[in-house]
């Protein structure tokens, strides 16, 4: 730890040796240097440039020498102050903003960095990432046959409805029933096609839909259509549903 600390002070040393001789030495005769350096680091031009992060530290460290030195020069009191704070005002300012412009290209670099070069964005894909959904056709029975339940026993067509295995009973009597391939959704086709009645076992809801034809199944969801030729839609999309719980 005290080799660290050791090591530390040693990197610190130059810089602030640095701030000590331009305090000692004129104010005339520091500022040129400063301004030599902020030269070099606008310029970027010849071997001196590549120690740019040297260069850097020695304008942030020699400014307050150069500070220091005026009021020495001017005789130490109140206007000689004022005078060194005023330069201190503008020096930092001029400093903060010649920083700025040197570190331009690296607040842009992550940008580039992130769109990538234009090869792969040529190959990425354009727009959001979309899902090919593949509907499993409903296999409608005949209701009066009494068809199986995925989920045990048989659907008894009577008089007041269809009767489920798991003691459903759903008012309302349509030539043909069909399961969803999970046993989840129990579906009834109305008489001339007039719509479609569907009840969710595992929520206990009935939704019946006038106008509405079973295109098929996706992820044990129903999706619907009005019409022939017409994209399906999922029935938890659907902003507003005749429900009956």
């Amino acid at each position: 730890m005290a080799w660290r600390h050791l090591s530390g002070w040693s990197a610190l040393l130059p810089a602030v040796a640095w701030t000590v001789l331009l305090a000692l030495l004129p104010w005339w005769f520091g500022l040129p240097c400063l301004l030599a350096v902020a030269a070099v680091l606008l310029l970027q031009q010849g071997p001196i440039a590549r120690q740019a992060a040297v260069l850097r530290c020695g304008l942030r460290w020699g400014l307050p020498g150069v500070l220091i030195a005026v009021p020495r020069a001017f005789g130490g009191d109140l206007l000689a102050w004022g005078a060194a704070l005023l330069g201190a005002l503008a020096g930092f300012t001029l400093l903060a903003g010649l920083e700025a412009w040197l570190d331009r290209d690296r607040r842009r670099a992550p940008e580039v960095a992130a769109s990538g070069e234009w090869p792969e964005l040529a190959m990425a894909p354009i727009g959001p990432v979309t899902a090919i959904i593949e509907l499993q056709p409903p296999l409608w029975q005949a209701a009066a046959e009494g068809p199986d339940d995925p989920r045990g026993g048989h659907v008894q067509c009577c008089a007041d409805g269809y009767h489920l295995a798991d003691g459903a009973r759903i008012e309302g009597a349509g030539p043909a029933v069909a399961f969803s391939p999970d046993g989840g959704w129990f579906a009834v086709r109305m008489s001339d096609d007039r719509g479609i009645v569907l009840w969710d076992r595992d929520r206990h809801r009935l939704h019946r839909l006038n106008g509405w034809t079973l295109c098929g199944w996706h992820d044990g969801q129903p999706w619907l259509a009005r019409r022939d030729g017409e994209m399906p839609v999922a029935l938890q999309s659907m902003a507003s549903l005749d429900d009956e719980s």
